[in-house]
């Protein structure tokens, strides 16, 4: 056996030329153990004992390098995202992790992940031929897992945040018109779900929020609306989950236009006839918007009907969620200020709204040009007075 240098561990030479050395590693249980390393030179096993050495010093098990993407993949999902992300959120990412990231780096080892691996995750994504959005979010769920594994010290940096995110064009949104608001009302005005469509046109809540919303969240005397949880279906195996808003801001007060108001007191009306003629067969819930029989309103079950009505008025096929544009865009006509049509929708920031509806905001603009030569010609006139 050669000998070793302070802090090697214990290196040797084996009769078949290659070197080994080995020396006690931190297990995942808290446990320790002595573990093997093997090199061609007494100088790369030595390194890859000083690396063990200081992982074991910062309280990282040696498993760590085991971890390959899908692996840590699979125990970030189930033992970390829960308690960090929204439900809604945490199944989107399983499902991106599952459908693009695993295929494109699973195999991958984890503390081995370079740039270059990130960059080829996004051309195999792109090569299965979706948007530039999937792409996007297929590396923002890496970025996203990667910083946890950093936090546990499983790796030493984020690849994925070294790597630029593709920026494809973000498509164009054309809400309704006026008019198409108005045919659209006309065919709904008899289906049983009117108020809610009501409510998404003209408050811009989002579908979530709407088959969350509960009659407590209501205050009918100070004309006012909470948003305090929303409704999704997960998958097969969660169902339908109530969960937080998407973000503190979402966690809002909306106040009720009056044609809300009028729908939701009418729809409430309704709903009283439904539960009496369900009797005992009535789920009390108290969701604004249920089923017949008082149960939660299934999403899907909502876009058919969304759809259906759509087809029914003749106008142009849109998305639910669309509904939620084209409430921004009403009011940007009437030339409410961005910062209140933020709040009103629940936006982080106000560049969010901005960067959304900055192409149907054309009246803030012209105001915005306006207000910038009534500058200049002020600044002229005080210049020729002088």
């Amino acid at each position: 056996m050669s000998k070793r240098a302070n802090g090697e561990g214990s290196i040797y030479q084996r009769k078949d030329g290659r070197w080994t050395g080995a020396t006690y590693v931190i297990r995942p249980d808290g446990g320790r153990e002595r573990r093997q390393v093997y090199g061609t030179t007494r100088g790369a096993v030595a390194a890859k004992i000083a690396d063990l050495i200081t992982k074991t010093a910062n309280g990282v098990p040696a498993s760590s390098s085991d971890w390959t993407v899908e692996g840590y993949a699979a125990h970030w999902l189930a033992n970390i995202a829960p308690g960090a992300l929204r439900p809604a959120t945490r199944s989107n990412y399983a499902w991106i992790m599952r459908k693009y990231v695993v295929p494109a780096v699973g195999k991958r080892k984890l503390d081995k992940l370079t740039p270059a691996h990130v960059r080829e995750m996004h051309t195999k994504v792109s090569a299965t031929g979706v948007s530039d959005r999937t792409v996007q979010l297929s590396h923002a769920v890496l970025r996203t897992m990667l910083s946890e594994a950093v936090r546990e010290q499983y790796v030493s940096r984020n690849v994925a945040s070294l790597v630029r995110a593709p920026r494809g064009e973000r498509a164009e949104i054309v809400p309704w018109s006026l008019a198409d608001v108005e045919a659209f009302v006309k065919s709904a005005q008899d289906h049983r779900l009117s108020a809610l469509f009501t409510l998404a046109y003209s408050t811009g809540l989002r579908r979530g929020e709407l088959l969350g919303l509960r009659w407590q969240d209501l205050d009918f005397d100070r004309r006012l609306l909470h948003v305090r949880q929303t409704l999704q279906r997960l998958g097969k195996d969660e169902g339908l989950v109530l969960g937080p808003p998407k973000s503190m801001r979402s966690r809002r007060s909306i106040p009720l236009p009056a044609v809300a108001l009028e729908a939701l007191t009418i729809h409430r009306q309704e709903q009283l006839v439904e539960r009496s003629a369900a009797r005992e067969g009535w789920v009390e819930s108290d969701f604004v918007f249920t089923t017949t029989i008082g149960t939660s309103i299934e999403p899907s079950n909502l876009l058919r009907t969304f759809n259906a009505l759509t087809a029914k008025a003749g106008v142009r096929r849109i998305r639910f969620h669309d509904l939620r544009h084209t409430f921004a865009s009403l009011m940007f006509s009437q030339n409410v200020p961005p910062r209140v049509v933020m709040d009103v929708l629940g936006h982080s920031t106000l560049a969010i709204t901005t960067d959304l509806y900055a192409h149907i905001m054309p009246s803030a603009l012209v105001d915005a040009a306006t207000a910038m030569d009534s500058l200049h010609v002020s600044s002229l006139q005080k210049e020729a007075r002088s």
